[in-house]
């Protein structure tokens, strides 16, 4: 099979990527230069063949998103990511980091169909959010480029930071065959656990299972939050008063107002957004020791 790697190399302050490229001798690499880039890169790869062929991503999940968008429909492709981002929040159910950076452990994985969440004509591995949620993702990015600071503290840092600003939405949420209108900090549509390094807004969600995790928080005081960020942390916020949450195949979010929207840490604006799950979207590459580890749970 004909192997692909596309290397971002400024993606988490490109602390991975001179080690990964010495593995690389006599494949065929492209480097980022620019926003979208990966995304052009991979669908014109896949453009080429009908041929079986692996793509390997090589950076943050801002690249993976934009990989993944690029070959999206592409059945002869398989995706493999080689993480090189601060956060890496998607792979945290399979291994360790140090699981996927051995090159010739990749080439020889196994590919396995996992779930998409699509919304619009883009498409997500691991989650999406509107409101508050968002509004924090886009601020991650400031606090990223800061010395010394951790994937899950430049989300607390940015957490903190947005709490300066207006809080809550009125949404309106349409799910299984339900309408909820409420003042919400933020409802997420997840298709694994983790997100903003670390923090797990839907503590059951799996790729693998065909379902879709939802969770809708509600407007709570100024000064609860902060006391509860510990709470949304480690997931223990399921079944809390502020919170409503289950398992469904498709979400729309709409308001009287443009809503800001996450997916994968990837912000865009709208009114109105589906949220809709797509089993076994695409085949992602797992190197062989990840895949033994979890073959049993698939």
């Amino acid at each position: 099979m004909r192997n692909f790697f596309i290397i971002n190399p400024v993606a988490g302050k490109g602390n991975y990527q001179k080690e990964i490229a010495k593995q690389l001798e006599g494949q065929e690499v492209y480097y980022t230069h620019h926003a979208g880039e990966a995304s052009e890169i991979s669908a014109r790869i896949a453009q080429k063949t009908d041929d079986k062929i692996r793509i390997f991503c090589c950076g943050g999940e801002g690249t993976v998103f934009e990989v993944l968008n690029g070959i999206a429909g592409k059945e002869n492709v398989e995706l493999g990511i080689v993480p090189c981002g601060t956060a890496n929040d998607f792979l945290r159910g399979f291994g360790k980091r140090e699981d996927f950076l051995d090159i010739k452990e990749q080439i020889e994985g196994t590919a396995i169909d996992i779930d998409l969440i699509k919304a619009g004509d883009k498409y997500s591995f691991n989650s999406c959010s509107v409101g508050l949620d968002a509004i924090v993702c886009q601020n991650v990015s400031k606090f990223k480029r800061w010395p010394l600071v951790s994937d899950r503290m430049a989300y607390t840092l940015s957490l903190i930071y947005s709490f300066l600003g207006k809080l809550s939405l009125k949404l309106n949420i349409e799910v299984n065959d339900k309408t909820i209108t409420r003042d919400c900090l933020f409802a997420v549509a997840a298709n694994a656990p983790w997100y903003g390094g670390g923090y797990m807004p839907a503590p059951a969600a799996s790729p693998f299972d065909g379902i879709m995790n939802y969770t809708i928080i509600r407007s709570v005081p100024r000064l609860k939050i902060l006391s509860l960020l510990n709470v949304y942390k480690k997931g223990e916020h399921i079944g809390r008063d502020f919170c409503e949450s289950g398992e469904t195949q498709q979400m729309t979010v709409w308001s009287d107002k443009p809503m800001p929207i996450n997916m994968d840490g990837e912000i865009f604006t709208a009114d109105r957004i589906t949220f809709t799950l797509i089993k076994k979207g695409v085949r992602i590459v797992l190197p062989q020791k990840v895949y033994q580890k979890i073959e049993k749970s698939l």
